[in-house]
């Protein structure tokens, strides 16, 4: 999650689930041998380790089938569908790893009640969890300032991701004739001059200033007094919705944001460090898949005619062009009457071609483009030239996504579906300007999971 309270959620979370699951495993041994035998057979035959692999394959399901994306899952019903199977996966999985493995091997008794034991423990938890984050009593309160778009945009978010622990109180104005009206769903509980009697009466934790999208009294001197006065948080509605939903609001944004967002000389040493690993990936996946691109590249030959290999002219750091590589997985005439967006069922791509396409093994070479230094593992996808000219004409700051070298997966990739129109081209970039104002090496190693989930699941791909 992109909010440092997210990432301590997700990380309570987990340990909580790690300690349920291992002691479901240990219940599962008392269960089975009684309570004078089990402890002989936990420590002789190195229970207590199998019970941690055990865990840690649960986790590891849990994390594909997105069950601590507090955003996606809202829904109960889906919370236990993706429970079941996720447990189903990593039991398929741990029988692949006993079989392959006898001595890890867990006897059948056990495993016939721990998983029943499992899934219902889990299922317990989540449901108390997901009642929990969702009760309008629990949660840290807000009070939105003002009454506009932008702070109906921030009530519409909050509002549509019940658990992510944040419950709208309502909204104060300078207006005297809106107070009492309903803004989205929560009304106008006062005017602005009235803020710290609405803080201490509905026990406010956060203030968010939503009024930069309209003129009118700003309140300086009501949120400097409860600024200095330490009883509540306030924020700024950008910052806000960038933690909150992982990308950027161009509406919001002014060219501060980018000018004091600067990444300094401080990160020079990490940017160094980023390279050489997203280098290091490149050349270990080149070498790994390279038994894979043969056969693709035999594959398309056969199929269709023309090359195997297709190069293509993309828009780099700094706006450099360069050339791309991807195996051809579309006609070789698909463009002569000149560049279209892809769509959804393209006639355009082969039948290899929609194969590749949905594993992503038409992106291996651009592995040689990552090692050439043209492209980085993680980034904003690099747009070809002809697409750029349109987009830069039409969309504001569409220009800064190249401060930083494109990747052959990003933040937009993961959090937003294949584009094909301006206006989708508008929200991926929302998603590339808070990877260039927010990227870090674990920002990357969390893309890099999530990229291996989207492949496994095929997702995303046209």
């Amino acid at each position: 999650m992109p909010a440092r309270r997210h990432n301590a959620r997700t990380s309570l979370l987990l340990a909580a689930e790690a300690c349920l699951l291992f002691g479901g495993m240990v219940a599962a041994a008392l269960i089975r041998f009684g309570w004078r035998e089990a402890p002989f057979e936990l420590i002789s035959r190195h229970g207590y380790y199998k019970a941690a692999l055990v865990t840690v394959f649960c986790l590891g399901a849990f994390y594909l089938y997105d069950l601590y994306d507090f955003v996606v899952m809202n829904d109960r019903r889906e919370l236990v569908l993706r429970l079941v199977q996720a447990l189903g996966l990593a039991w398929v999985a741990l029988a692949l790893v006993f079989y392959a493995l006898p001595q890890l091997m867990i006897g059948r008794g056990i495993s016939l009640i721990a998983l029943p034991l499992a899934l219902a423990l889990m299922v317990g938890w989540r449901v108390s969890i997901h009642w929990l984050t969702g009760h309008p009593l629990i949660g840290e309160r807000i009070l939105i300032v003002g009454s506009g778009d932008f702070a109906r945009e921030i009530a519409r978010e909050v509002l549509g991701r019940p658990d992510a622990g944040y419950r709208i109180v309502g909204f104060v104005d300078d207006k005297p004739e809106l107070v009492g009206q309903s803004i989205v769903n929560p009304r106008v509980l006062g005017l602005t001059t009235e803020m710290g009697a609405v803080v201490k009466r509905e026990s406010v934790d956060r203030i968010i200033v939503g009024m930069g999208d309209r003129r009118g009294r700003f309140p300086t001197e009501e949120l400097l007094g409860l600024s200095l006065s330490g009883e509540v948080a306030i924020e700024e509605c950008a910052s806000f919705y960038e933690r909150l939903t992982g990308r950027v609001h161009l509406a919001m944004m002014r060219p501060s944001w980018l000018i004091f967002s600067g990444r300094g000389r401080r990160v020079r040493l990490e940017e160094f460090v980023r390279t050489a690993m997203h280098r290091t990936v490149a050349l270990v996946g080149a070498v790994v898949s390279l038994p894979v691109a043969l056969l693709t590249a035999a594959l398309i030959k056969l199929e269709s005619p023309g090359p195997a290999l297709y190069k293509q002219e993309r828009v780099g750091v700094n706006g450099r062009v360069f050339t791309i590589m991807k195996f051809r997985s579309m006609r070789s005439d698909a463009e002569k009457s000149g560049p279209v967006w892809a769509q959804d069922n393209d006639a355009r791509v082969t039948r290899v071609g929609r194969i590749i396409r949905k594993i992503r093994v038409d992106e291996i070479p651009q592995f040689w483009n990552i090692l050439r230094g043209e492209m980085n593992f993680v980034g904003p996808r690099p747009e070809r030239p002809h697409f750029v000219k349109q987009l830069a004409g039409e969309i504001p700051y569409y220009e800064q996504r190249h401060l930083i070298p494109p990747g052959l997966t990003g933040w937009a990739q993961i959090k937003y579906p294949y584009g094909s129109s301006v206006e989708d081209a508008r929200q991926k970039l929302q998603y590339d300007l808070y990877y260039i104002k927010n990227q870090s090496l674990t920002l990357d190693a969390v893309i890099l999971f999530e990229t291996v989930k989207t492949i496994l699941f095929g997702r995303g791909a046209r």
